[in-house]
């Protein structure tokens, strides 16, 4: 997935520092950029520099809705992101408990948003697929 950012510096705070993403950028390139990765693929995520260019829009739209992330193995996890996306000053959008994943929903620097989660160990969508629809109910963490 890739990311049109205002400014990589800023962006690069919030995905990299706040979460925990693997920064690899390329020397030499042509225009201010950075890959980022949790460690499954070589890169989940690009940032490309274009300044103050038009931002996305709220609400429904056709066209990229949010990205997710997986940040851990456990709810632990999630509430450790949580505390520390609020002392970042980060407003904490949603949070769902999905039946296969818990997921907290927040905006980053550029009003992109994001879905930050963790997997139930309980639940083997592989076996039973309709988990993976399962209705959503609120999160309390």
């Amino acid at each position: 997935m890739w990311f049109y950012v205002e400014s990589l510096e800023r962006s690069l705070a919030f995905y990299r520092d706040l979460l925990g993403m693997s920064e690899i950028r390329a020397t030499g390139s042509t225009f201010c950029a950075a890959a980022l990765t949790s460690g499954r693929t070589h890169h989940e995520l690009l940032l490309i520099e274009v300044g103050s260019l038009p931002g996305p829009t709220a609400g429904p739209r056709r066209g990229f809705y949010h990205a997710g992330f997986c940040i851990g193995q456990d709810t632990q996890a999630l509430r450790d992101a949580r505390d520390e996306l609020i002392d970042a000053g980060v407003t904490i959008k949603g949070a769902c408990d999905h039946g296969i994943t818990q997921s907290l929903y927040l905006l980053d620097p550029d009003g992109n948003e994001i879905e930050i989660y963790v997997d139930d160990p309980n639940v083997d969508w592989r076996t039973d697929p309709t988990t993976i629809v399962a209705p959503i109910r609120p999160l309390d963490l």
